[in-house]
């Protein structure tokens, strides 16, 4: 059964919140525009919308902006020749693309933190889904054999790890994209108990020199940062499954983004 874009999208919306959508909108293309297929991506690269167009794919889901800012485009010179090359593409493909971020999270669960735990095997370890964090009581582990296990699980190549490598980690918090922040990720480390917080990242002078004087203090305490991009892509690909439940007559895809970061 076909669905157009205003159809697809308005699915995403919980009602509740309908009056507040935040950065969530349709950044290109016209609402009322059959959907022939549809993608979800993290990040709206320039290879992932060539992707996209390959694909067949006439709206394209995406957790960040198009255009490297939270908010918008406006730090960018319209004569930018990286901005222009892009959007240049963006309008001779034709292809709608819908910023679907703040909605993503404020649903209970939330998306993406439930992506993230479904690709690590998870679901089944959280004691408690907080609206920014979800905690969790894991076999216990050493830090380097958890630390092997994540990479395994998520297909990633390193983590940036803090804390004493000797302990055995069991109790854990689950923190997606940037709620890696010391005002989110140290008082749910203390108020919850908890060994280790898993994070996709934040400033790193803030929970990491927390980690850092915890663990010289002798407190079995780490972190184990993933990335923004590492912690909330497994949602956008549990998102495309989640559409495709309800668009089961649209071909849904989901297209990685791949690291931005490489070690040299």
């Amino acid at each position: 059964m076909s669905a157009t874009i205003r159809e697809v999208t308005g699915g995403l919306v919980l009602p509740a919140h309908s009056a507040a959508l935040g950065v969530d909108k349709l950044e290109t293309g016209h609402p009322d525009t059959a959907v022939t297929a549809i993608a979800t991506a993290f990040m709206p690269t320039q290879h992932v919308i060539e992707q996209a167009v390959k694909l067949g794919v006439n709206l394209l889901i995406v957790h960040e902006g198009i255009y490297y800012s939270h908010k918008g485009e406006e730090h960018l010179s319209k004569d930018d020749p990286v901005y222009r090359t892009k959007r240049l593409l963006i309008e001779d493909s034709g292809i709608a693309i819908y910023r679907y971020h703040d909605h993503c999270h404020k649903h209970e669960p939330d998306i993406i933190i439930m992506g993230l735990l479904e690709s690590l095997g998870w679901v089944r370890h959280v004691e408690e889904l907080l609206p920014a964090a979800a905690v969790l009581r894991i076999p216990g582990m050493t830090l380097p054999d958890l630390g092997a296990y994540i990479k395994d699980k998520l297909g990633l190549a390193y983590l940036r790890v803090s804390g004493q490598l000797s302990g055995t980690y069991s109790r854990i918090g689950v923190l997606v994209g940037y709620r890696g922040g010391g005002a989110t990720a140290i008082p749910l480390l203390r108020d919850k108990q908890l060994d280790l917080i898993l994070a996709g990242e934040g400033p790193e002078w803030e929970t990491p020199e927390y980690i850092r004087d915890a663990a010289h203090q002798g407190w079995n305490k780490a972190l184990v940062t993933l990335g923004h991009a590492e912690s909330e892509e497994p949602g956008m690909r549990y998102l495309a499954m989640l559409i495709q439940e309800k668009h089961r007559g649209i071909p849904v895809h989901y297209i990685p983004s791949g690291p931005v970061y490489y070690l040299v």
